[in-house]
């Protein structure tokens, strides 16, 4: 499955358009992480733990939306966005990516 960022495929064309498709993923954050990566915002420095679970949540949000786009008899995704927030409030207890594109035919 190509995924693509761009509304089209270098040297091939699209056939068909076959609609939107979208992937999620939501994980919970702990609260030892959490505050952790408060010192370090305060002392400076990355969070890998934050990094690792941001990485982790995009590849399952991608992988889903390529699974719902091979449903729909897809050889692409073309015009991909990611999208990150937190839910839960201030505690930001959990962490959202959602993956959006349009499944298309190549011709």
């Amino acid at each position: 499955m190509i995924i693509s960022t761009t509304h089209s495929i270098d040297g091939r064309r699209v056939g068909m358009y076959l609609g939107i498709v979208a992937g999620q993923a939501v994980l919970g954050t702990n609260f030892v992480r959490d505050f952790f990566a408060g010192i370090r915002d305060v002392i400076g420095g990355r969070a890998g733990s934050y990094e690792k679970e941001l990485r982790k949540a995009k590849t399952v949000a991608l992988e889903e939306m390529a699974e719902e786009a091979r449903e729909l008899g897809a050889d692409a995704v073309i015009g991909v966005d990611l999208d990150y927030q937190y839910i839960g409030g201030a505690e930001r207890s959990m962490l959202m990516v959602s993956a959006n594109g349009t499944a298309v035919k190549l011709g």
